[in-house]
């Protein structure tokens, strides 16, 4: 793929994938102001943290389109840092949703007294701490970027494989193993509250809100594993075909992997809200009424355009048109 073309396609992922999570993001600080849901305040993380990526991309889209002759290694170690960082935050709020889910599915009466305010705020300050971590490992070791780089600014030409190999051991696979044990566990849960829902609705209408709230977690659950299955069918072949490339040296597929492997990772940030938009009811609700008041809005302003508003007449125009007094004219007077 040409560099030029590569630029440009960059350029139009960066602008749908910043533009879609900034839509969902002022979507569910909506949803939040109105709900208080502190579990959604994760998924707003997760708009942001793919929000950043979509900025971040820019860097090398830029350096695509003006194909400069050279960069310096230490411009090209923090433009792949500054999207590693947002990455990983972006797997981590992940991990921090299915645990949200999860806790709330299984302990429902600790999960409203375990996640409050202060307790997600911690752990989305550490998680943007641990992220920022692992992004910018290779600027502060420097035994983690290569010694012979050649001024073209790719993630490959300018970080050492070992940072790969350190990333998807500590990230990528930890992530993924809690993500299976999470949903296997919750799978359990689910067909229980399968048979519950099952037996109350043999009893009776009697404990119909609890069949509602085991319901609306159940659909929950189901959005976020979608989440998961997306993020492992989108990431995992860049993963795998650079753990491919790390054991095997004489195979060049580093082309595929910045070329096309690392798109498709991409699409997955693009993916992230869309796949709320669509399984989400509340925010789907949310995203209509925000497209109603945008919509009343531009009405208002294109009626305020075409029908200019009538200047104010008073009493004294009134007066003026009733009782017109001709040119020359001497004022007449009441007094005698």
């Amino acid at each position: 793929m040409d560099s030029f073309v590569f630029g440009v396609i960059l350029s139009c992922f960066s602008c749908l994938i910043f533009a879609t999570n900034s839509v969902m993001a002022v979507t569910l600080i909506l949803l939040i102001h109105k709900s208080e849901s502190l579990g959604l305040c994760f998924v707003l993380n997760l708009a942001v943290a793919d929000s950043f990526i979509g900025i971040s991309i820019t860097g090398i889209a830029t350096l695509e389109l003006a194909q400069p002759n050279s960069t310096s290694q230490q411009c090209c170690a923090l433009t792949m840092s500054f999207i590693t960082s947002p990455s990983a935050a972006s797997i981590l709020t992940m991990v921090l949703v299915a645990m949200d889910r999860y806790v709330a599915i299984k302990q429902p009466l600790r999960y409203l007294q375990f996640m409050t305010a202060p307790v997600v705020a911690a752990f989305l300050v550490g998680l943007w701490i641990v992220s920022c971590f692992f992004g910018f490992l290779p600027v502060m070791i420097e035994n983690f970027q290569l010694n012979d780089y050649k001024g073209k600014c790719t993630f490959f030409s300018v970080f050492e494989p070992s940072y790969m190999l350190t990333v998807f051991s500590l990230g990528f696979l930890p992530g993924l193993l809690v993500f299976i044990y999470f949903y296997c566990d919750i799978l359990k849960i689910a067909r229980s509250h399968a048979h519950q829902i099952w037996d109350i609705e043999q009893v009776g209408p009697a404990l119909h809100c609890t069949n509602l709230h085991n319901s609306h977690d159940l659909k929950a659950i189901r959005t976020v594993a979608i989440l998961i299955g997306c993020f492992v069918l989108f990431w995992s072949p860049f993963f795998v075909v650079s753990i491919v490339q790390l054991a095997c040296k004489s195979c060049e597929l580093y082309a595929v992997l910045e070329r096309y492997l690392w798109l498709l990772g991409l699409g997955n940030s693009l993916l992230n809200p869309l796949i709320y938009a669509y399984w989400q009811k509340e925010v789907r609700q949310q995203l209509y009424h925000m497209c109603l008041a945008v919509r009343r809005r531009a009405l208002s302003l294109l009626n305020v355009e075409n029908n200019p508003p009538m200047p104010r007449v008073t009493a004294s125009h009134l007066n003026n048109t009733t009782h017109p007094q001709g040119e020359g004219e001497p004022q007449t007077s009441c007094v005698p």
